[in-house]
């Protein structure tokens, strides 16, 4: 199968040379980076490394990026596509777990998970993973313990509908719509590591605000999504 990596990067100039390292060395798929109009030089140590890259004019953010990564796959008719984070976090030993997944157990997604077979932690920061796994629950009847995991791997179809709906995220309430599509998921077990450099964008306001916005979309815009004919 062909496997495209997409490799999503806004200001990870401390990170971006280790994570695609990561990737040539414990895979031989493709990758592509999308460099997110970086504030820092991340651009310039793709170019000067000669990483396979899109870089995008203004600061669109990850949604824009994974669908500019969508649509390169679809373009050059990969048959999986791969989100996989460009800040050190993920691991591409990974990787062909989740191929494997799709490619000879009929899944159509397959989820890079923490907690297959490790407990979630009860933790404040894990409280809203809990809660959206509940919901997702609630409105598919799947149980999707690593919801907010941005390691996944998508088929053609998958890939097919990010094309198709241009308002589907790299979040969890598009996992509902992609069930409701009658997609196949499957989570498979990996480990992550603590991000090394840099910070995360979510502060506790914009937390409580992805919460808000990731409930209400699961129950009242994806929850309601048709199966295709």
């Amino acid at each position: 199968m062909k496997v495209l990596i997409i490799i999503p990067a806004y200001n990870e100039a401390l990170n971006i040379e280790k994570t695609v390292k990561d990737v040539t060395d414990n895979t031989n798929y493709d990758y592509i980076v999308i460099n997110d109009c970086s504030k820092d030089n991340t651009k310039e140590i793709c170019e000067k490394n000669n990483y396979n890259m899109l870089s995008l004019p203004i600061n669109f953010g990850l949604t824009s990026g994974i669908q500019l990564g969508m649509k390169y796959a679809y373009k050059n008719n990969y048959d999986i596509a791969i989100q996989f984070d460009g800040d050190g976090q993920h691991q591409a030993k990974y990787l062909k777990d989740l191929v494997n997944e799709i490619e000879n157990n009929g899944i159509d997604i397959a989820i890079g998970s923490r907690f297959v077979t490790e407990k979630r932690p009860f933790t404040t920061r894990m409280l809203g993973s809990r809660i959206i796994t509940f919901f997702i629950k609630l409105t598919t009847g799947q149980t999707i313990k690593d919801t907010t995991s941005g390691m996944r791997a998508y088929d053609k179809k998958a890939i097919e509908e990010f094309i198709r709906n241009t308002s589907l995220t790299p979040e969890p309430d598009t996992l509902v719509y992609m069930l409701k599509k009658g997609l196949k998921i499957k989570e498979v077990q990996v480990e992550m590591k603590d991000r090394e450099f840099g910070e995360s964008y979510l502060t506790p306001i914009k937390s409580m605000k992805y919460m808000i916005n990731m409930v209400s979309s699961i129950i009242f815009i994806r929850s309601i999504t048709r199966k295709n004919k």
